[in-house]
């Protein structure tokens, strides 16, 4: 199964940990060729393009912030001069900033907040999808959040209206570009052990949230991870395009 995807270029943002790395790893075994996105953690995209390369596939590593948007046409020009083309593009990057109250707001975290979690995605949307029309074909998956369905946790409200932006953009790009053989859909993951969590959620969230799971216990990296295979592979779902699929064990069913 999936077994298009062998040699398939893929591009995914933030793939230096949690759930980018998890994917780069998933597509690696299918034979992809993966180009390992990083800003800040060298070290750690290294051991991954490692992985990605001892698990049969071939590793790009590109680095950049992508709140600059010059660096994103950088990153974009760097992965399809290396690959010849871009197959698929995971919208992985992108973060909470901080869990911040209303009266604590300020212009400042505000724009940060969009940087990173809505402005990089249109910006790689847009350095992407005429690769992807001239190539006739192309995938792209977007990560959103279940705190785009639910308005987000404590001090969270910001990144989860960016999400919630994400989700609405994934169903409007698709229709876009759906007549140039270019399907895009999203995956909203819910409570995942990522250190998303590690950074921003105390233990004793972590079991209030894992509470109100019907599964009772967090998501994995690689559970994403699988879902992402699925989107990106034409054999398992070339008549899905627009969607935006929940990955987070019940604790939201819309």
């Amino acid at each position: 199964m999936a077994s298009d995807l062998k040699g398939k270029a893929v591009l995914i943002t933030g793939a230096s940990t949690g759930i980018g790395a998890a994917a780069a790893r998933a597509f690696a075994r299918l034979g992809s060729r993966v180009v390992v996105h990083y800003n800040a953690s060298r070290d750690a995209a290294e051991k991954v393009a490692g992985d990605v390369r001892s698990l049969g596939g071939e590793a790009v590593l590109v680095g950049g912030d992508v709140t600059q948007t010059a660096n994103i046409e950088r990153i974009v020009g760097e992965a399809h001069t290396a690959l010849g083309r871009i197959d698929v593009l995971i919208n992985n990057a992108g973060g909470l900033v901080a869990r911040t109250r209303i009266e604590d707001y300020t212009e400042q975290f505000l724009h940060q907040v969009i940087a990173l979690n809505v402005i990089q995605v249109a910006m790689f949307m847009h350095e992407v999808i005429p690769i992807m029309r001239k190539q006739k074909k192309g995938n792209v998956i977007n990560v959103s959040s279940i705190a785009a369905r639910h308005g987000g946790g404590a001090g969270a409200i910001m990144y989860a209206g960016a999400k919630g932006f994400i989700s609405t953009a994934t169903h409007g790009w698709a229709k876009e570009v759906a007549g140039d053989g270019i399907r895009v859909n999203a995956i909203s993951p819910g409570v995942i052990t990522t250190p998303f969590h590690e950074r921003y959620t105390t233990a004793e969230q972590l079991k209030a949230m894992q509470a109100t799971i019907p599964m009772n216990r967090l998501g994995t990296a690689d559970e994403c991870a699988g879902t992402l295979i699925y989107l990106a592979s034409d054999e398992l779902s070339g008549y899905v395009t627009g969607q935006v699929i929940e990955v987070n064990g019940g604790q939201y069913t819309p």
